[in-house]
């Protein structure tokens, strides 16, 4: 629905293309509809192939210092092989599922300031042009949503969320990247963990949790990072205690007593090589390759209080729907610079 362009690949006079979303959130796993319409331009045109992408704004911690980057992670082609006459105007309606490890954008309709798209790309005789980008908003599943509701009873509070370049180890992530939600700790938990992160790992028959604690040192020993991983089903959400069984999970890691870092645990991160993604890997550091002084998301602002379950949401950087979008075009528009 946004920044819609001339095709630049085919000149003044090219078709334009508008893809316009079904509105509210999708969930992981779910179903993404819509329409992507064309205007046909001074001639007509032979359209080969409309692609849907799927792209997200990733960081990555290199031996320079952390960096952004876009990732596509997901590709569907929705129609083609077509003559669009001149000032025609078509629409083609598509429905995509989207992959279960979909990251989220948004909690309870509050923004967790990931930043995600739909790219459309328009295929005109040979020639190629990423013509429409539009905001993907993701809500959690009910799984996900009872899971931090409950960090939420137990006292946590939200810091941020970002997407992390690399992979989990022992798990089956299948996405390039992980999302990582970080949560203040709870007032009980404040003299053992500095923060925790969570990960959510959804497939079809359940979603793996991943739960990181950056421990507080003591007076003999340094701080470190704890790691384990916790299986759940989708179904019988409703009839579970959360809050008790998410708090058992966090009284497991914190009497961990060995590192269960990145490196060498049963469910350590390596951090996984992307040559083709300015040339990213493994640098070292404490396994997700940062170092401590980890950057998170596009920033944390203000923080938005009474979100139910009592997860308190950020507005990241101020940031509201229309300039999530703005965000969106800069990443990609730069992206399409370093090309």
């Amino acid at each position: 629905m946004v920044f819609k362009r001339l095709l630049g690949s085919l000149g003044v006079g090219g078709p334009t293309v508008d893809t316009v979303l079904e509105g509210g959130p999708v969930r992981p796993g779910g179903p993404l509809s819509g329409q992507v319409h064309l205007k046909g331009g001074s001639s007509d045109f032979e359209i080969e192939q409309i692609t849907l992408e799927l792209v997200a704004r990733v960081e990555a911690e290199h031996e320079d210092g952390e960096h952004e980057g876009v990732v596509t992670f997901d590709r569907f082609t929705v129609g083609g092989g077509f003559r669009l006459a001149e000032g025609e105007h078509r629409s083609v309606p598509f429905s995509v599922h989207i992959p279960w490890e979909t990251p989220v954008t948004e909690l309870y309709g509050q923004p967790l300031g990931v930043v995600m798209g739909v790219r459309t790309e328009l295929e005109v005789k040979g020639a190629k042009d990423k013509g429409d980008l539009d905001q993907l908003t993701v809500g959690p599943l009910p799984a996900q949503e009872a899971v931090l509701e409950a960090f939420g009873q137990l006292g946590f509070g939200f810091k941020s969320a970002d997407l992390e370049l690399g992979h989990i180890g022992g798990t089956g992530q299948t996405l390039p990247f992980y999302q990582e939600i970080e949560l203040a700790p709870a007032p009980q938990y404040a003299h053992a963990v500095n923060e925790i992160e969570v990960t959510f790992l959804a497939h079809p028959g359940g979603m793996e949790v991943v739960l990181e604690a950056d421990k507080r040192g003591g007076l003999f020993s340094g701080g470190h990072d704890a790691l384990n991983r916790f299986t759940v089903s989708h179904d019988g959400v409703e009839h579970r205690d959360w809050n008790a069984e998410v708090d058992a999970w966090v009284r497991q890691l914190v009497d961990s007593h060995a590192s269960h870092g990145r490196h060498g645990a049963p469910y350590g991160q390596g951090y996984a090589h992307h040559d083709g993604y300015g040339g990213y890997g493994h640098d070292g550091h404490d396994g997700h390759g940062h170092d401590g002084h980890r950057r998170s998301g596009p920033g944390t602002g203000a923080v938005v209080a009474g979100v139910a379950a009592g997860v308190a949401v950020g507005v990241v950087g101020g940031i509201v729907a229309a300039e999530v979008v703005d965000e969106i075009g800069d990443a990609f528009e730069d992206e399409e610079e370093d090309d």
